[in-house]
């Protein structure tokens, strides 16, 4: 009997010590399984990193989306003068950055949250590559997409249009996630962009759904005007609506990062205010200017209109010294604190109905009522006044400019455009359309990447060409009173994806070249 007893004691006593031996020797600081799993930091902490890539930095959106459609221009004639700017491409990194930093981390999201059941974090991931890529074709036109990470044929490109009915697709199914899931809280913490929404989170998400689909739909307009339609209907009528309040604009975190301009502007000197921002500024006596810009540090660059002390850079210029326009308007102090940039404003979508109500799209609404509210919008997410006076006016047009650093006609130009303010019920559509389009791009300032996909869609607004054309052979000639139309694909595509882009171009409008076009950019009337 006290065999028997002594026996049960030291089992009991040895399952006791046995049942804790994990927890004694179990390093606390250690990251365990359950503690990333918690809150969802084992998919919600890749989102940070996705979102912060959207943007470009000074090769890939400064030199490229931002000079071709006029925002700022370089004081800087690197490598002697010939490069991006004048059409001859030197730099080519922004499909690295989004397959690297967007495609790779978001398709691996998806892949742990399709095993865990966590479909909310999965949607979420796919509407990122969505943002992601529908920038990344405005540069290229056909890229992988739905074939991207395949064992078998992960080097197939789909077309342009392929890819904007996967996009419309995938839209959908992110759209009935997100609405059937009104209360979740799961992306609160990664969320820089909604999450101190609370309750209205994924109300915001929802918006920010259907605002993307409006403006794809709008894109493809010209070159596929039925599916355009049925997709811009679809956006305007969802119950969720669409980002019509500067409160709800999608806006991206720099994560404690300085802007990308900021640095390049102040801490470089390798970009100023451009000449048709100037053009289009002071002509029509803007007043987001100041908002935008500084004065030049030289009173002898703005003589020619002293009221406004602004000086800009035409974009393609010649340039023979860096020091001969770094004294032009710089970006505005501001810029140096920033925080977050706008992806997709209240400002661009009243521009987007306005288009819409053009076309006779249901719902779209009053095209006046939407380019004023757009206006308004713009004016109020920069703290300009004067909007009401700004509307108002229909005198005011686009100056010429002078370069007054470099005597001649060298880099000055005559303004293409005469657009003026006001809305007139009694103008042509294609009239109102360079109104809309013009205050869009006005409006879209240090977001380069719509703006300038409007401009070669429409031919709005009407920008100067480069003053120095350095297109050749190499890399596609573009015509003297054109512009540069894509990028093309980069040498590592060319060289280790030659048969992908060989299939690519046959979907194409023309080879590999700049002075192809892209599948919307149908160089038709828009009317």
């Amino acid at each position: 009997m006290k065999k028997l007893i002594y026996f049960v004691m030291a089992a009991l006593l040895l399952s006791a010590c046995t049942s804790e031996f994990d927890k004694a020797n179990q390093n606390p600081y250690e990251i365990t399984n359950q503690s990333l799993t918690q809150d969802f930091n084992h998919i919600g902490s890749f989102f940070p990193t996705i979102m912060s890539n959207f943007f470009g930095h000074q090769i890939e959106e400064n030199l490229v989306a931002e000079s071709f459609c006029d925002y700022m221009a370089t004081p800087t004639p690197f490598a002697s003068g010939v490069n991006n700017t004048t059409y001859y491409i030197r730099w080519n990194t922004y499909w690295d950055r989004i397959y690297n930093n967007v495609m790779s981390p978001a398709s691996q999201v998806i892949n742990i949250a399709d095993q865990g059941g966590y479909t909310m974090f999965s949607a979420w991931a796919k509407l990122m590559k969505i943002l992601g890529m529908s920038r990344l074709t405005t540069y290229h036109g056909p890229v992988i997409y739905s074939n991207y990470g395949s064992a078998t044929n992960g080097g197939t490109y789909d077309s342009e249009s392929e890819l904007y009915n996967a996009f419309f697709t995938q839209l959908d199914a992110i759209q009935s996630t997100f609405a059937a899931n009104p209360t979740y809280t799961g992306f609160k913490k990664f969320d820089a962009s909604y999450g101190s929404k609370n309750e209205s989170e994924i109300l915001a998400w929802r918006k920010l759904v259907n605002s993307l689909r409006l403006r794809l739909a709008i894109r493809i307009s010209k070159v596929a005007p039925a599916i355009a339609k049925t997709q811009g209907e679809k956006a305007i009528a969802d119950p969720a609506g669409l980002i019509l309040s500067n409160d709800d604009n999608f806006t991206i975190s720099l994560y404690g990062q300085k802007l990308y301009l900021s640095i390049i502007c102040f801490e470089w000197d390798d970009t100023r205010m451009s000449a048709g921002m100037e053009s289009f500024l002071v002509g029509l006596k803007d007043p987001r200017i100041t908002k935008y810009f500084q004065p030049a540090t030289k009173a002898s660059l703005y003589a020619d209109h002293t009221d406004y002390p602004y000086k800009g850079i035409r974009n393609g210029a010649k340039l023979v010294a860096k020091d001969d326009h770094t004294p032009c308007s710089k970006i505005n102090d501001s810029f140096k604190s920033i925080t977050k940039r706008n992806y997709l404003a209240a400002s661009e979508v009243y521009f987007d109905l306005a288009e819409a109500a053009l076309r006779g799209w249901a719902g779209a609404g009053d095209a006046k009522t939407n380019y004023e509210n757009g206006v308004k919008m713009s004016f109020a997410d920069w703290g300009a006044g004067g909007v009401d006076a700004y509307l108002a006016d229909d005198t005011s047009k686009p100056i010429n400019y002078v370069d007054p650093v470099y005597d001649g006609v060298i880099n000055s130009f005559t303004s293409r455009s005469t657009v003026t303010v006001k809305w007139n019920d009694s103008d042509t559509p294609e009239q109102k359309l360079e109104k809309i389009i013009t205050q869009k791009w006005i409006a879209g300032f240090f977001n380069p990447n719509e703006p300038w996909a409007d401009f070669r869609r429409t031919g709005y607004p009407k920008l100067p060409t480069v003053y120095k054309n350095d297109s050749s052979s190499d890399w596609g000639v573009i015509p003297a009173g054109e512009w540069i139309k894509r990028m093309p694909f980069v040498d590592s595509e060319r060289s280790g994806n030659a048969t992908g882009v060989k299939n690519a171009v046959t979907t194409m409008k023309g080879a590999d070249l700049i002075s192809t076009r892209l599948w919307w950019d149908t160089g038709a009337a828009n009317f």
